[in-house]
């Protein structure tokens, strides 16, 4: 890269971008990426992850989506 880029993400957006680079790593140590093909490599990876984080956010209820909050805070 001869560029530097600065960004900044959200944590579910870091959550996809890491499940995206372990989709893409595998691709790449089955020896399948090359020079010409790993931007479609990249897309499929983040495709790949977009699905499953999807499937996984349906599938399962965080806490604090079906625990009763709590309005008035913690009892001291």
């Amino acid at each position: 890269m001869d560029k530097e880029s600065y960004f900044s993400l959200q944590h579910s957006e870091s959550v996809v971008a890491t499940m995206a680079a372990t989709i893409f790593s595998a691709y790449v140590r089955n020896g399948v990426v090359t020079e010409a093909n790993e931007n479609a490599y990249v897309e499929r990876a983040v495709e790949a992850a977009v699905k499953l984080a999807l499937l996984a956010d349906k599938q399962v209820k965080s806490d604090s989506e079906w625990m009763p909050q709590d309005k008035a805070g913690p009892m001291l």
